[in-house]
């Protein structure tokens, strides 16, 4: 293999695409990782940091464009850390989700190739891969005028790029992002300055009901109630303005004054209107996907964990309550529930269902909208899962029917399932074990060491909750092995 270092300038056509949504290449079994590169493009690159077997390179041109690369939406794109592909055409960007989620089943789980195409399913992509995120929480800064900017931080800084109209938020964002601003601007409110701790405003997070077409604004401020009972300098020009937006239903503060990347504070203080926003999601019919008999309202608070595309959620969850199998004579165990999502829909097909969410303000929230929801065959534990479970396996050793449920349902975050949770799993013998993922390389580690435990995988099906980005939602279902 040659050695190559800084500097040096090779060309080199791209193959893949990496976690960070880089292109990747190889020139005589060296491989090069290349930002802003798409699938099928021969580029000219310059290295600028070089390993043994690998290195970093800068795009320097495009020599021959890739079948697959499309012109961007957005003008920001490439300073911005949101969507690494979006210069890959839609088309492209499933087929390469897909062969993600293959790949590391191969590769990390140890799976044979012929026997992940036996059980994987097609991608279930977007019918609208852009404006479909209901959350955005944008960062607040001040420009080179002087004048207070919001937009989002380019990739692995935290320098603002300028922008209110993201091409993956909702519409409303613009307006709301300029009336903020140019209330700051008018009142001489400061925008928060991460280097000295000093300046008000730091966050401006939006939220939109999709069902409901309800509004929430919260601004998350380094500071605390004033003298005349307010949060703001002249707090009421702010809220005359927002109000006047339509869907505006809920406007607030939040308190954050610690020097941390942590976006949100955990006091939160509500200025007008609602406490809360409402939405719904429906299981759709089609394909295999299930259908529960009635849509699940959420009530949702500035500090709610919520799906953030409500329209791939309800493809999402579809298919898990397919996979389940459920016919109304099950138990159910959802594990990392948060506020109940899931859980709501699986309680109206099954006998009995018991969530775990380690966040006490979630379970909470998931009691309510259990409530809320008239469903009564949902119980709600807060806890670490890998210590809920063996608990609740031990205190019930003379009760098969509590100690072996039917199902298990599982919806961990990024880094997977804890190892005590899937031995405590595999204890408890359900018949069925659905996996929801959101990092496919956690999930192929996990499913073999559930495999390895007595269980085999059925099917497999990405879906794609974040078009534009390389991030993939997978579906699994896993049946007990009985031979």
């Amino acid at each position: 293999m040659m050695e190559y270092k800084k500097n040096d300038v090779l060309t080199v056509t791209i193959e893949d695409i990496g976690n960070d949504g880089e292109g990747i290449g190889k020139v005589d079994g060296f491989a090069l990782f290349v930002k802003d590169a798409v699938i099928g493009d021969t580029v000219s690159v310059k290295i600028m940091k070089a390993k043994k077997n690998y290195a970093y390179a800068k795009l320097e041109k495009v020599l021959t464009p890739s079948p697959f690369r499309v012109q961007p939406k957005c003008a920001f794109h490439k300073q911005c850390g949101g969507c690494q592909i979006q210069a890959m055409s839609y088309e492209r960007q499933l087929q390469f989700k897909q062969d993600k989620i293959k790949g590391n089943l191969i590769r990390i789980g140890k799976f044979d190739e012929a026997f992940v195409d036996s059980v994987m399913e097609p991608i279930v992509g977007m019918e609208e891969p852009f404006h479909y995120r209901n959350k955005a929480q944008f960062p607040v800064g001040t420009g080179k005028d002087g004048n207070p900017v919001t937009g989002f931080f380019a990739g692995r800084t935290h320098t603002i790029i300028e922008n209110t109209d993201c091409a993956l938020g909702v519409l409303e964002n613009k307006e709301i992002l300029e009336t903020v601003l140019e209330y700051m601007k008018q009142q001489g409110v400061s925008a928060y300055n991460e280097e000295t701790g000093k300046g008000l405003v730091r966050h401006v997070l939006i939220r939109k009901g999709f069902t409901s077409g309800q509004i929430m604004v919260c601004l998350v401020i380094n500071g605390k109630r004033l003298s005349d009972g307010s949060f703001l300098p002249k707090q009421e020009k702010l809220l005359e303005a927002l109000k006047n937006i339509q869907g505006m239903t809920s406007i607030s503060v939040s308190i954050n004054k610690e020097r941390t990347n942590v976006i949100m504070g955990k006091e939160v203080h509500t200025l007008w209107g609602s406490d809360t926003i409402e939405d719904s999601i429906g299981i759709r019919e089609g394909e295999d996907f299930a259908k529960t008999g009635k849509a699940v309202s959420f009530h949702i608070s500035p500090l709610s964990f919520y799906q953030v595309n409500p329209y791939q959620t309800e493809k999402l969850y579809s298919l898990a309550l397919s996979y389940a199998g459920l016919t109304g004579k099950e138990t159910v165990w959802d594990l990392y529930c948060g506020i109940g999502t899931i859980s709501l829909f699986l309680a109206q097909k099954a006998k009995q269902v018991y969530g775990v969410e380690i966040i006490p303000q979630a379970i909470e929230d998931a009691k309510k909208n259990a409530e809320n929801n008239d469903i009564t065959n949902a119980e709600f534990f807060v806890g670490k899962a890998e210590e809920v479970l063996p608990a609740f396996y031990e205190k019930n050793e003379g009760d098969s029917a509590m100690r072996h449920p039917d199902v298990i349902v599982v919806d961990p975050p990024r880094k997977g399932c804890d190892e005590v949770c899937l031995n405590t799993m595999l204890k408890m013998q359900p018949e069925r074990i659905v996996y929801v993922s959101c990092d496919s390389a956690t999930l192929a580690r996990d499913l073999r060491i559930l495999c390895d435990g007595g269980y085999e995988i059925k099917k497999v099906r990405g879906v794609d909750q974040f078009g534009m980005t390389v991030h993939v939602e997978t579906v699994v279902l896993l049946s007990r092995n009985r031979t």
